[in-house]
């Protein structure tokens, strides 16, 4: 998905790496419950599991070294829902880019559900 071209060779990053590191970072957020996804059967969102939950994360390549992500999450019940997203947006740009060296150019989150504890 993104190619990074260093002086010892080429590093293609697949976009499996990506939805991993930023649902991983989104669902340590406080607040979160996990990620989301509505289902095509029913229309209904559904909590993934941990081992699926990169299936609640796009990623869109933009341009050579930039991507953009999209998270769908279920959050608790009570919290400050634009308090949590700016926290999850901080936290996913970091983390990824940290990681991988890729620059991110925008997260956006999508709340797709309201659970109690």
């Amino acid at each position: 998905m993104v190619k990074i071209m260093t002086e010892t060779g080429l590093i293609d990053i697949s976009a499996d790496v990506f939805t991993n590191l930023a649902g991983a970072a989104a669902t340590k957020c406080f607040g979160v419950r996990g990620m989301a996804m509505r289902s095509v059967s029913d229309g209904l969102v559904h909590l993934l599991k941990k081992e699926v939950m990169g299936k609640g994360v796009k990623i869109s390549a933009r341009g050579d070294n930039a991507i953009a992500i999209e998270l769908h999450i279920i959050v608790k019940n009570g919290v400050n829902i634009p308090v949590i997203c700016r926290s999850i947006i901080n936290e996913v740009r970091y983390k990824v880019s940290i990681d991988t060296g890729v620059e991110v150019e925008s997260v956006d989150v999508f709340v797709d559900s309201i659970m109690p504890e």
